[in-house]
């Protein structure tokens, strides 16, 4: 098989949760210069619209939801919708997240759940119900976006967000059995831990702990609008076709030190 073959997404059916801005919108957009029918969704249904009108420019079709992904009955909802225009799920995307600033004795319970309930729920739900649809083609792609904050602590001087690094680290576990679970079904689960890209929800912190970060990262720099696009094709392509289970860290390098 040709090189280009292995990264041709051309009419395959790729859900990216969280699609509307930020590392989703960057994924998305590079499924759909590979080809890929692209469906975006997130709570705020009026970004993922801009989002699917732009990649609907590249030539492919696309698709503007709605969708709370820690809530079952969105979750259900958008499926059934999915399947109701394209009659099948190629790829998904667990890119839904939510982070919560606070010293761990001063962290309140609720911003603990929300946290929780999106990015460990949320991705819960949505590999369940996309996997039993999956499940039936015997086939399919489940990438999720956990991050390096996952992999071990944090400074609290520039990242003091427990919820949020616990919940990525529960991300990688989830992944990791999934993959064991569903592998043997055609279905390939894998992950992607970013370290710092420049997103609305990362500003704050990166404005904050800037200095002290890049010294951390050996290529002295930030994820740019195009560092996650190859890696995230990689993985939703046959070329990653012998890989499952796996946490590709995408940080220019901090996790090495």
């Amino acid at each position: 098989m040709h090189v280009k073959e292995l990264f041709d997404l051309k009419g395959k059916v790729a859900v990216v949760t969280g699609g509307g801005r930020g590392l989703g919108k960057q994924i998305a957009e590079g499924f759909a210069e590979a080809g890929a029918n692209v469906v975006v969704c997130s709570r705020r249904v009026e970004a993922c619209e801009q989002v699917s009108e732009s990649l609907k420019k590249l030539g492919v079709d696309s698709l503007a939801l709605k969708c709370d992904v820690s809530n079952p009955e969105d979750v259900k909802q958008v499926v059934e919708q999915i399947i109701a225009k394209f009659g099948r799920i190629d790829i998904l995307v667990n890119n839904s997240g939510a982070s919560w600033g606070a010293p761990v004795e001063e962290m309140p319970l609720e911003a603990w759940q929300k946290v929780i309930n999106t990015n460990v729920t949320g991705t819960f739900l949505m590999s369940q119900a996309v996997g039993k649809v999956m499940l039936e083609q015997q086939a399919g792609k489940i990438i999720n976006i956990a991050s390096v904050a996952g992999l071990k602590g944090s400074n609290p001087k520039y990242m003091d967000a427990i919820g949020y690094n616990s919940s990525k680290g529960a991300v990688i576990t989830f992944t990791k059995d999934l993959a064991v679970k569903w592998g043997p079904k055609g279905i390939y689960v894998n992950a992607i831990a970013p370290g710092f890209f420049p997103t609305k929800m990362s500003r704050a912190l990166i404005e904050q702990g800037r200095d002290a970060i890049l010294e951390g990262t050996p290529l002295r720099k930030f994820g740019s609008d195009n560092d996650l696009k190859g890696v995230a094709l990689f993985l939703a392509s046959k070329a990653s076709d012998f890989i499952t289970g796996e946490v590709v860290v995408v940080d220019g390098g901090a996790n090495a030190m």
